[in-house]
């Protein structure tokens, strides 16, 4: 059996702003787009190993959540996974039909410091910060890059995300 976390995020061509350092007197130059279009990220990862699946999808709806769990449930066919998922509307919808190899366990409400992928979240918006893309495409290859190294050094994923308490749960299974 494999325990992945698992959530979504979106991210748009609204791009998020952190301090920038200038000289005094001077105001930092700020790109500001206001163009309303994103993609959202499904990401399920497997902390204590540092696999991850990743799916690029166009909202936040059992649809898509379906989707994703069908192309999770083809990318693993000979493992039984427990998806480890917060409270979401869309992961609770009565729509959605559990490949056979698929369960749920769900999160406390309100403890997103309880996912994982969370923190790998964090650290896309924090690759992306004060960078404007004039595409959804361009904003997707963005990501790309920045998920690249997590893909060619699994390790890498499993210290940021490998948080002590849930490498002892899954070990002590």
């Amino acid at each position: 059996m494999k325990v992945l976390a698992f959530d979504e995020a979106r991210f748009g061509l609204i791009n998020w702003h952190r301090k920038r350092y200038c000289p005094k007197g001077f105001r930092p130059p700020y790109i500001v787009r206001r163009t309303y279009k994103w993609t959202y990220l499904y990401a399920a990862l497997e902390p204590t190993t540092g696999e991850s699946f990743c799916l690029y999808l166009p909202g936040m709806d059992s649809g898509c959540l379906q989707s994703f769990l069908e192309g999770l449930s083809e990318a693993y066919p000979e493992n039984h996974l427990l998806l480890v998922l917060d409270g979401a509307p869309s992961h609770r919808s009565e729509e959605i039909v559990c490949p056979d190899n698929v369960d749920f366990l769900g999160l406390p409400a309100y403890s997103p410091e309880l996912d994982p992928v969370e923190r790998w979240f964090q650290e896309f918006r924090r690759e992306l910060s004060n960078k404007a893309f004039e595409t959804v495409e361009l904003l997707q290859e963005a990501l790309d890059q920045a998920l690249r190294p997590y893909w060619e050094d699994l390790s890498r994923l499993q210290r940021l995300t490998g948080f002590s308490w849930w490498v002892e749960a899954i070990n002590s299974l």
